[in-house]
């Protein structure tokens, strides 16, 4: 897998620092070139965007795959930290709730990297298991606050968030071109998860 921490190949020297920034320069361009123009957008536009020459690119990422995987890293690595910013700087139920729109807003582009990738054969679950366990253990320390100060309800687990976080983001796929239903989806959905609206963990 290719992160921004760990950015040297098995076997290969660790980039210098000036490598490091360059790649990722590289990753910051590329993120916003395809949640603009789409996952089918070429690696000579990421080059021309970022002002550096195609072989530049090539020289961190081999392949438009391996700059797609390193993306999708990257953004799931930048949605723990702000989960774990959440749970440090705002209330325990704002912060879940915070952090379940985020998901959700992210989701979108985040399946587009990952259905490009599979169509690549490439295993998205192996190539993002580190980061998605950071995610994973960001939402349960977040639910585990709120639950803890009475604003969420305490007979959910960590499974049962992640398969609604799942399920509603299909809920809006299939709402897109409707944002008043697709809010309206989104408030039922936090009111089912609040303190008050079950019963106690069995």
């Amino acid at each position: 897998m290719t992160t921004d921490q760990n950015p040297s190949t098995a076997g290969s020297k660790p980039l210098r620092a000036d490598a490091r920034r360059n790649r990722a320069r590289l990753l910051e361009v590329a993120e916003a070139v395809f949640a603009e123009r789409g996952t089918g957008a070429s690696t000579e536009e990421i080059a021309r965007e970022a002002k550096v020459g195609i072989a530049t690119v090539f020289r961190h990422f081999p392949t438009k795959e391996a700059l797609l995987e390193a993306v999708l890293v990257r953004r799931l690595e930048k949605l723990a930290e702000e989960g774990r910013r959440l749970a440090a700087e705002a209330g325990p139920g704002d912060a879940l709730f915070a952090f379940f729109d985020l998901v959700l807003d992210q989701s979108p582009v985040k399946n587009a990297f990952a259905a490009a990738l599979a169509d690549a054969g490439v295993d998205t679950r192996a190539a993002t298991s580190d980061a998605g366990r950071a995610v994973r253990e960001a939402l349960t320390a977040l639910l585990e606050d709120a639950q803890r100060a009475g604003a969420v309800r305490r007979d959910l687990e960590v499974p049962e968030l992640t398969a609604i976080l799942v399920g509603t983001c299909r809920m809006l796929e299939h709402l897109d071109g409707h944002p008043e239903a697709a809010l309206r989806a989104r408030t039922v959905v936090r009111d089912g998860l609040r303190a008050g609206t079950g019963g106690a963990r069995p």
